[in-house]
């Protein structure tokens, strides 16, 4: 797979193509993510975290963003807690695989002077509802946002220039922070950078609500027992032939395929025997005509999921 194809793989919405071909010629371009250091790190991390391993074989240097700040201002903790979180967090990520990433605190230069002169003149620009409207799939009880929330989307815009980003990575929940960015980067004298997009996956649950670790039901985290894994995918809603937000086969498409060459669904000879695919868009194919059973599916993907997982856990004691 080339450089380009490999960026693109699993992506929702890259912003711009063309800017994306300019920085494939550019040695080590700077690409981050950002992650509020709080809970248990689950599936839909490891999207980000398989996207941001595509982008190091492509050529990226990798920036992993702890922004501490930013959990404390989206009310996610304490800051005895969060600084706690942020240790496990390093950990995890080197775990799942970042080795070669480079790993920032945000508290270590927020709080700058220059940093908070740039957060300073964005907040002068932009409307409280159009800063609130910006945090509508990212802020906690939004319903009832506090001050602090509406601050929160400034400094991320502002971490892109003092990080010295040349792309951005994260799920299309930030979008619209990114493109409210996009409108004020030339206020605080910085390029609008590359958007890369990936798609988010759905809870265990079911339809109406993304994998979330306040719900201990809604996720499968890297410290997660094989045990437990494959109690969790057993009771994950998934109906025979439907695609639309089935979490089982967002799991397969993200995050397994991208580490396999084949996918095996291992049956008895009287139900026809073991499948093989190549592609995600083959099983797809297969489960959408009602050839594979959603417990054979969710059988071979907890077996997966547990390779995938075992190392991470053994490296993350």
């Amino acid at each position: 797979m080339n450089k380009l194809d490999l960026v693109k793989r699993n992506t929702q919405e890259i912003i711009s193509e063309e800017k994306l071909k300019t920085l494939l010629k550019k040695k080590s371009p700077r690409v981050y993510c950002g992650y509020e250091p709080s809970g248990e790190i689950h599936l839909g991390h490891l999207v980000t975290i398989t996207k941001l391993l595509d982008l190091q074989e492509a050529g990226f240097q990798v920036v992993i963003l702890f922004a501490d700040y930013h959990a404390f201002l989206n009310q996610k903790g304490d800051w005895e807690f969060i600084n706690e979180q942020v240790k496990h967090w390093k950990k995890g990520f080197k775990a799942a695989g970042l080795t070669k990433a480079e790993f920032v605190v945000g508290s270590s230069f927020q709080t700058k002077k220059e940093y908070q002169e740039d957060v300073l003149k964005l907040s002068s620009s932009v409307t409280i509802n159009r800063a609130l409207r910006s945090m509508q799939q990212v802020a906690r009880d939004v319903e009832n946002a506090k001050v602090s929330q509406v601050i929160y989307p400034f400094m991320q815009i502002v971490d892109i220039k003092h990080l010295n980003l040349d792309a951005v990575q994260s799920g299309i929940e930030q979008r619209k922070i990114h493109m409210m960015g996009s409108e004020i980067f030339s206020k605080i004298d910085y390029k609008t950078p590359l958007f890369i997009h990936t798609p988010l996956i759905n809870s265990l649950k079911g339809p109406g609500s993304k994998m979330s670790s306040s719900e201990a039901e809604s996720f499968i985290s890297i410290r997660d027992t094989d045990e437990s894994i494959k109690k969790k995918i057993n009771k994950t809603h998934c109906i025979s032939g439907e695609k639309k937000d089935s979490p089982i086969l967002e799991i397969i498409k993200l995050i397994i395929f991208p580490r396999i060459k084949t996918f095996e669904i291992k049956r008895d000879k009287k139900f026809g025997g073991n499948l093989k695919f190549k592609t995600y868009e083959e099983l797809e194919k297969d489960f959408t005509s009602k050839k594979i059973h959603p417990l054979d599916l969710k059988n071979s993907t907890s077996e997966y999921l547990i390779k995938i997982i075992t190392p991470i856990r053994k490296a993350y004691k």
